[in-house]
């Protein structure tokens, strides 16, 4: 289902939550709405859900009005379905019953009980919860309550699938299979998904497109490999890419570092870098080494990551991050020079 969100704006009181965004999504895109806490993601969300009627703009659902002016369209009409961060499980209910409550509602009067009865078993099965049918929340673990909260979602084959920060409550390697097990989900359903997460990770590996917000309003938006590869915002650059920001002077296309030795091709870097004085490098993308060639700085700090060593860098008070090779390992309060790989 294609979505169209047009001059959208929520506002409480004097603070702007949400500010005059406009956003076209297409009928099964993954969209990620990606920015640290408090810069409006979830209020769009929640706008888009319904649950909370924007002060200004429209949202079309297709040809279907959603939200415009004096209009809205209650929750329980909009044909989607939202995953929440809490899992929103209730604790006298098993499993099953879980997954059959929204074909209860008046919109799924149509269905025969051996129709539900198959749609039910089917969003079971593609989210592996068969051994678990007849437990209660309270016997589950935090993954398998989300694959509850997953099918539950998707029982309904809902054109539109909300998720707000779906797998901020798992850990680490919990977080990284249920990743997959959402793409899978995405493959199946064919569905419209929007997640909303601050985990830059998350977006990275699994939308097709990726909406950067910051203080109510839409940063950058472009396919994973255009935000990370092609920042065009200093925030863009530094909450996703993670760079490093050297300061140094610009001429025409060429930028010299702060050490007046150091030089970068600047050609096609956003305006928005040269007025600011510096030049966005990824951690990956520094070379460190002993030879005196580069930046120079001291390691400040250092961590074993198995394949790479991450360091932190001094150099001349501006700390940066870089990503070395485990075959070079420097140690803290060593002077290395950090050159720009001829890849990057």
């Amino acid at each position: 289902m294609s979505l169209s969100i047009k001059n959208v704006s929520q506002i409480y009181d004097t603070a702007v939550a949400v500010d005059d965004i406009s956003v076209e999504i297409q009928d099964g895109e993954f969209i990620a709405i990606l920015g640290p806490s408090g810069c409006g993601k979830t209020t769009l969300l929640r706008i888009i859900a319904g649950f909370i009627q924007a002060t200004k703009g429209e949202v079309l659902s297709g040809d279907e009005v959603f939200t415009r002016d004096h209009h809205h369209l209650p929750v329980n009409e909009r044909d989607l379905a939202m995953v929440f961060q809490s899992f929103a499980l209730w604790p006298h209910m098993t499993v099953r019953e879980h997954i059959e409550y929204p074909l209860q509602s008046k919109r799924h009067s149509h269905l025969s009980a051996a129709e539900k009865t198959a749609m039910v078993d089917e969003a079971i099965r593609s989210t592996g919860l068969e051994l678990l049918q007849k437990r209660l929340p309270g016997e589950l673990s935090g993954g398998q309550k989300q694959r509850v909260s997953l099918a539950r979602a998707i029982v309904s084959k809902p054109k539109l699938l909300l998720m707000d920060e779906p797998l901020s409550a798992l850990d680490a390697e919990l977080k990284i299979s249920m990743r997959k097990e959402i793409k899978d989900i995405h493959t199946m359903t064919k569905s419209t998904i929007i997640y909303v997460t601050h985990d830059q990770s998350e977006a990275l590996s699994m939308a097709d497109r990726i909406i950067i917000m910051k203080d109510g309003k839409i940063e950058q938006m472009g396919t994973p490999k255009e935000i990370y590869e092609h920042p065009q915002t200093i925030f863009a650059a530094t909450f996703v890419s993670k760079c490093n920001l050297v300061h140094g002077v610009f001429e025409g296309n060429t930028f010299t570092a702060y050490d007046g030795k150091t030089q970068y091709d600047a050609t096609n870097l956003p305006v928005c870098f040269n007025e600011a004085g510096v030049y966005p490098v990824r951690p990956e993308d520094f070379v460190a080494t002993g030879e005196a060639m580069g930046i120079a700085g001291i390691i400040a700090n250092k961590q074993y990551n198995g394949r790479e060593i991450h360091y932190k860098v001094d150099c001349n008070g501006d700390f940066f991050t870089i990503y070395g090779d485990v075959t070079k390992d420097f140690q803290i309060g060593q002077t290395i020079y950090l050159k720009k790989s001829d890849a990057a």
